[in-house]
């Protein structure tokens, strides 16, 4: 028994077989198969060429992806964009003047977590173009002169702090000077903590400043897309003439999970998402993205009739 045992594992390992070490020998040195090529000469895939849908799986080049809008083609997700990429899609040409770009946040409290306020910010503008979490730009929409307020997820998860108020205040006021609509992109998770009191005042700016807008007689568009939470859902980001949500968002003012736990009961299926908010009445439509700069042409063109 402890002989069959024995022949057992050199038949595994291979041990008993003829020319075995001739055979190991060949494929360390890889020639049988012919892949003879040197570390030196073996070239990298260039890093983001390809990706993948966070919802389907699917796998595609992120040129294919940039030319379909950022939208999956295999299951219609819409995947998370800044600022830059809304422009490019919305804007006429790719042309655009962005306003008050000078303006940036500043650490007034002192206030310290994980790191100083001050630091991570400075942290931000060296790995970022960004200056804020919001950009204001003016331009053109299907021949429509327009202002565009566009939130950045990627600057303090596109929080709410008070150059994000003092930027859609001046651009409201910009658009009552120059008789322009405003179109405002939410993607925040909220106020912004470090500024405390400094953050929730500018509920109340913003909210002043709109209510102007809405006497000039002027449109204002809220784009609510995925992520919009907070106060940014608690005030001017629901105070549109119309709310237009992106498929699939999730928009809410807690999240889901702070709800369940809260109320101690199983949510509704698609919960908080912009389609289950459609149903309920907290927005007026739901645009894909491949098709918002023509709808948001015929919206202009509506208004001024």
């Amino acid at each position: 028994m402890a002989k069959k045992e024995e022949d057992i594992e050199k038949n595994l390992t291979g041990d008993d077989l003829p020319q075995a070490d001739a055979l190991r020998s060949s494929w360390f040195k890889r020639v049988q198969k012919g892949i003879l090529t040197s570390t030196s000469e073996k070239k990298e895939i260039q890093e983001g060429l390809w990706t993948k849908c966070p919802e389907c799986k699917h796998t595609g080049t992120s040129t294919e992806l940039a030319e379909n809008k950022y939208v999956c083609p295999n299951c219609n997700y819409h995947h998370r964009i800044g600022s830059a990429e809304y422009y490019d899609i919305l804007f006429d040409g790719d042309e655009y003047t962005e306003l008050f770009d000078n303006i940036r946040s500043k650490d007034y409290l002192g206030f310290t977590d994980l790191k100083p306020y001050q630091k991570r910010l400075e942290d931000i503008w060296k790995k970022t173009d960004l200056h804020d979490s919001i950009r204001v730009a003016s331009g053109k929409v299907e021949g429509h002169g327009t202002v565009i307020c566009c939130m950045d997820f990627d600057f303090i998860g596109g929080s709410l702090g008070s150059v994000m108020g003092e930027k859609i205040a001046r651009a409201a006021d910009y658009c009552i000077e120059h008789k322009l609509p405003m179109i405002l992109i939410c993607k925040s998770g909220g106020a912004r903590m470090m500024e405390s009191a400094f953050s929730l005042m500018q509920l109340a700016k913003i909210s002043g400043k709109l209510s102007q807008l809405s006497d000039a007689k002027l449109p204002y568009i809220t784009l609510l897309t995925d992520p919009t939470f907070g106060g940014v859902t608690a005030s001017f980001g629901m105070l549109g003439d119309l709310n237009i949500g992106e498929p699939g968002a999730l928009i809410g003012f807690a999240g889901p999970r702070v709800i369940k736990e809260t109320i101690k009961k199983d949510l509704p299926e698609g919960f908080q998402r912009s389609e289950f908010l459609l149903e309920h009445g907290f927005l007026d439509l739901i645009i894909d993205r491949k098709e918002m700069k023509q709808k948001f042409g015929v919206l202009f063109t509506l208004f001024k009739n």
